[in-house]
């Protein structure tokens, strides 16, 4: 089981309605996440900076591409566009993170 971090952008003013659509978030979005291998997937919002810290527990990293392949994920990154920083195709900015110590 990989350990993968990420952090993303997200847009001033927006904390409130980030939330709000996690809160509600399509059905589908988690049944494709649990499908690619992903579990143990939290996010964290650093206030200061309105940097979003992402974790998560993936079986295959392989199945990252496949993810970002299906449909309705590409329609939740759309929808989230306008309050995240991201691509021209509406897809998150993502900048890896490297880890540097875990304690098991």
């Amino acid at each position: 089981m990989e350990r993968i971090a990420f952090k993303m952008t997200l847009l001033e003013g927006h904390v409130d309605e980030y939330k709000r659509r996690h809160q509600e978030i399509w059905p589908e979005i988690p049944a494709l996440l649990k499908q690619a291998g992903i579990s143990a997937y939290s996010i964290y919002l650093d206030e200061q900076t309105n940097t979003l810290f992402a974790t998560l527990k993936l079986t295959d990293s392989a199945q990252l591409d496949w993810l970002s392949q299906q449909q309705q994920m590409r329609e939740w990154w759309k929808y989230m566009s306008d309050i995240t920083l991201s691509d021209a195709e509406g897809v998150p900015v993502l900048t890896t993170l490297n880890e540097l110590f875990h304690l098991a």
